[in-house]
């Protein structure tokens, strides 16, 4: 199963387009700083599967008690998703992870800092796709088989382009 994760889509939706066109995603996750954008892919693609948390910038943009926090298993997959603003991630992501083991997330994806990053500790992943709004463009995919994470990484915009 193929996902693709989006952050920070600030109303700008082409980038994401372009993601769901190139990598046909069966499940779609954004996680905020513009909720609405979110649900305007919803109704483009109805037979994709979105989950979406709201980001610091999302409260005059979606119902004020949708969860902050999503943790869940997608594909035998344990995920902590969210925005990342109460987690206090711009200053280090210290507490996002600790509260992430404690849910015995296997991955674990955020937003808020327009930075993308990705890489594993201890067997846990950890993704910020970065923006898909401003910089050119970034997201993540992460792939699951057979109940398992086999890749997890960014896409640039200029990988949509060179392909």
């Amino acid at each position: 199963m193929k996902i693709l994760v989006l952050s920070d889509s600030h109303s700008s939706l082409r980038f994401m387009r372009q993601c769901i066109a190139k990598f046909q995603p069966e499940q779609v996750i954004h996680l905020g700083d513009h909720y609405d954008d979110g649900q305007v892919l919803v109704q483009e693609n109805p037979n994709i599967r979105f989950h979406q948390v709201p980001g610091n910038c999302d409260y005059f943009r979606c119902l004020p008690d949708l969860p902050k926090i999503l943790c869940y298993d997608i594909g035998g997959v344990r995920f902590y998703m969210t925005h990342g603003h109460l987690h206090g991630v711009k200053s280090g992501m210290g507490h996002l992870i600790s509260e992430a083991r404690k849910a015995e997330a296997q991955v674990v994806l955020f937003g808020h800092t327009h930075s993308p990053v990705c890489f594993c500790e201890g067997g846990m992943y950890i993704m910020n796709p970065g923006s898909c709004g401003s910089g050119g463009g970034s997201a993540g995919i992460v792939q699951i088989e057979c109940g398992a994470v086999a890749e997890c990484r960014l896409v640039t915009q200029e990988e949509l382009i060179s392909s």
